[in-house]
């Protein structure tokens, strides 16, 4: 690598993103070393590989996804998309049939069983199959609108991608252990709006069947790992105070019904605390259980700081 065209790239990231002078420090103490241990996993495999970023709300997964993917592309040569969980959510006519048939919080999307995890299927076959010519158009979900962008709208990905990266709060879950489990309610909006628990129950199986498949083919797993659930709360609570400040808006009361949990308005602090609850149990499972697990571990502080990578390698 040259270092003046690395210090270059790095600097005009910093810029892109609004970030502080400050985060090239993190980019220099997290963030190359994450680089390296992908370039070294992809030459050791011979082949494309499929990088997941698991990290709640607000711990930076989409930076982190950015600069790891220009990098990886620029200066270490290794051509690589990337895309959000996010970008694969069911269309909204998709969520209403599914909360029509199956419960009425599936209108929300973010839990498991709203996504199209079969699109994702085909553009990872896709990348990984693709020659110098080919075309892969990656997509996009526009959350202005709550629903899936046209198709001439995503952005195209030539050739063959050597890595790709693909980030979300649920990326690498596991499903819950038991039944007994999920019908323990972890916050009121569990216990008064499924009360039965059968939107746990689906998107459990979710998780056990097409999303488990999914996550399986993952050659590293990357947990961004919050200080707590609380911090989560904290962060996204203060997103929407920042928001709020710079649209000069304040929120609807009105609002507050079927459209609270959508995040591309502006939330009121109790439509952030409901919002935050559809989330919250495989969140906290996933704080529990996944850093054991996880290839590449990365501590956030409350400041947004990010450790040094901890990395594993899997026998």
């Amino acid at each position: 690598m040259s270092a003046p065209d690395l210090t270059t790239t790095i600097q005009n990231l910093i810029n892109q993103e609004s970030l502080p002078a400050s985060y090239a420090d993190t980019v220099k103490k997290t963030i190359l070393p994450l680089a390296q241990h992908i370039h070294s996993l992809r030459k050791a495999r011979e082949e494309p590989v499929v990088i997941g970023i698991n990290g709640a709300q607000g711990t930076g997964k989409s930076t982190l996804t950015e600069f790891l993917r220009e990098l990886l592309t620029t200066h270490y040569r290794m051509p690589t998309a990337s895309f959000s969980l996010d970008d694969l959510y069911l269309t909204r006519a998709e969520r209403e049939k599914l909360a029509q048939d199956v419960h009425p919080l599936f209108i929300t999307r973010g839990v498991p069983g709203t996504h199209d995890i079969a699109l994702g299927q085909r553009v990872i076959d896709q990348l990984k199959a693709a020659g110098p010519g080919t075309e892969t158009r990656i997509p996009v979900f526009d959350k202005s609108r709550d629903d899936r962008s046209p198709q001439h709208l995503w952005p195209v990905f030539r050739g063959r991608a050597e890595v790709i990266l693909i980030e979300g709060w649920c990326m690498g879950a596991a499903p819950a252990a038991s039944e007994s489990e999920l019908m323990q309610p972890v916050n009121e909006l569990e216990r008064s709006e499924d009360p039965e628990g059968t939107w746990r129950q689906y998107v459990n199986r979710c998780l056990k069947g097409g999303y488990g498949r999914f996550f399986n083919q993952i050659d590293s797993l990357i947990m961004l790992r919050a200080p707590s659930m609380e911090c989560v709360l904290e962060w996204r609570t203060l997103q929407e105070h920042k928001l709020r400040e710079r649209s000069g808006v304040a929120p609807k009361e009105s609002e507050i019904a079927s459209e609270a949990a959508q995040p591309s308005r502006i939330m009121s602090d109790e439509e952030v605390v409901r919002f935050i609850m559809h989330y919250e149990r495989i969140t906290r499972a996933s704080l529990d259980e996944m850093p054991a697990r996880a290839d590449c571990l990365i501590n956030v502080a409350e400041d947004h700081s990010f450790g040094e990578p901890l990395i594993r390698q899997r026998s």
